[in-house]
Formats: structure tokens, sequence, C-alpha cells
């Protein structure tokens, strides 16, 4: 596996769950902007690394959505440099020499039908890869995707969800590609919310990770309280890990899928009857994922 990220409170979480689960074999890591600046997302990988005691490369990736000349990080969501109420994080180590997409698509050919891809972050690397390569899409096995809201609210837009509408034309472009896509949206991911006192147990059962990750969740859970989420904030990334190893918890929909380009349908997931099906995460066995989040993480340390 593959995580493609922009770390961010909950793609920590995802993090240490991939290097905790025996059936996955974590390869590396590509970041992208989003939840922080590309630079960031870099530093912030490195960092989690570090942390997990894992050594694998961390390649660097878009700085910018598709036709943008600038951006701006969800600061007020994971704070202003990803990692909650914490102003100060350090450089551990540098970023490979290749971008994220040549070690994307490197890595897809030398795993031909074998390496999963978790994209928890905007999709402009996927869609940078796919221009690299025509044919990453087929050398890949599957490309799992945290993003979209199918027929629900959105969380950045009433129609879109926030992954997606940070680069709707790259979105666009790696659904319309052919990959075996699962998309665990919205839909299934606020279903499972994690509440301040499972993030108290992690930290006394994992003092080194979960301490960790109970240190930056506070200015996570405030966020989601400010939104009027007040049993917790969802595990949206961790989610989309799961789904690429016990997929069989999940309710899924097939259907091809488009992404709106303009005005109320900006980064909307519609249905497209025109475009390569998809599996699309409408429900999951929630307790489940949060049990075994909270197992898998706290026995970490």
């Amino acid at each position: 596996m593959i995580i493609d990220t922009d770390p961010g409170v909950d793609d920590a979480i995802a993090i240490a769950l991939a290097h905790a689960l025996a059936t996955v074999d974590l390869i590396g890591l590509t970041t992208v902007f989003g939840n922080t600046f590309v630079d960031q997302s870099s530093r912030n990988a490195r960092y989690l690394c570090d942390l997990l005691g894992i050594t694998i490369p961390v390649a660097a990736g878009a700085s910018l959505p598709y036709g943008a000349d600038s951006y701006v990080p969800s600061a007020n969501v994971h704070g202003p440099e990803g990692f909650g109420a914490i102003t100060k994080v350090p450089q551990i180590g540098q970023d490979a020499s290749e971008t994220a997409a040549q070690f994307l698509v490197r890595c897809a050919a030398e795993h031909k039908g074998e390496l999963v891809i978790c994209a928890i972050g905007p999709l402009t690397n996927i869609a940078d890869a796919v221009a690299l390569d025509p044919d990453f899409a087929s050398n890949l096995g599957r490309l799992v995707i945290m993003g979209g809201a199918f027929e629900c609210a959105g969380n950045i837009t009433p129609r879109a969800e926030a992954n997606i509408w940070h680069d709707p034309i790259a979105a666009d472009a790696v659904f319309a590609a052919g990959f075996e896509i699962v998309m665990v949206g919205l839909n299934a991911t606020m279903k499972t919310l994690l509440t301040p006192g499972q993030f108290t147990k992690l930290a006394s059962q994992s003092p080194e990770v979960g301490g960790f990750l109970n240190k930056i969740s506070g200015f996570y859970l405030d966020f989601y309280r400010s939104v009027g989420v007040t049993d917790g904030c969802p595990m949206h990334d961790a989610l989309a890990v799961l789904a690429c190893t016990d997929i069989d918890r999940f309710t899924l929909h097939r259907c091809g899928i488009s992404i709106g380009q303009s005005g109320e349908n900006t980064g909307a997931t519609l249905a497209d009857a025109n475009r390569p099906a998809v599996s699309i995460a409408m429900d999951v066995q929630a307790d489940w994922a949060v049990e075994t989040m909270m197992q898998m993480i706290g026995n970490l340390d």
C-alpha cells in the first residue's frame, strides 16, 4: 500500500492504523496540498514515520489544484501546522528524489496488479500519475479514495466533500481513468465518530503514538463541535484504510461518477452512467471500524 496524504489529524490516525495492520505492507507515502501546504504535508509525513519507527520513502507531490495559482489550507480544521494546536513540528529526514507522481507510477509498474493506493487528500497526485503514464490505471490493483458525498450532504459546501472540492478537475480525471475504485465518502465516514474519551484511552494504551493522537485531537474535536457534530470527530481517513483490507464490512453501491465543475455542483460526486463503474461505500459496520482502530493503534507501544 501507498498512502497519498495531507497530514492532517485524521491522516495521522490513518497512517498509524495502516502501520499497525498486519495485512498491510506500507511501502511509501506521497504528499499533497490539502489540510496543509504540501511542504507541511511532507514534513508531517516524515515526522509520523519517525514516530512510528518506519523507514519508507516520502515523495512530495502537487502544491496547487489544477488551474489554480494559490491555495489556502484547512487550518481552521487541522491547525496551523496540520497537527491541531501544535505549532512546531521538527524536520526529520528528507523527501525522496522522485516526485509523488513518479513514485506512484514506478511502484504501480513494479507491483502490477498488487499495489493499493489509499488516497486521503485531494486527488491531484493521482491525476498527475495518470497524465505521466497511460498504463498507470491498469497497472494499479485498486484505488481507495477518502472523498465524496454521494446523494448526501457535503462538508465544505452543501453538495461537496472537501478532498474532492479542493481539486474537482483532478478528481474528475481520476474517476474517468478506468481505475478499480472504492470511494469511501461521507455516507460512511460520518457514522464513525471518535470521542474524547476514546482518544484518552488510546493515550493510556499507547503512550507514544496514542498519546500523540490524543494531543492533536482536541483542536479537531473542537472544530466538529463548532459545526454541530457534538458526539466526536469522524475517522474519515482511517476508514478508507479499513476499506483496503476489509471491504466486506461495507455496504457498496456501483455506478459511474463524474465531478461537478461549476456553480452549486462544484466538487459534487454525481452519478454518471457514461463513466466506468466504481464502488461507493454507502454504509459500514461502524462499531467494528472504531473498535478495530482502537485495538490496532492501542497495541502499537
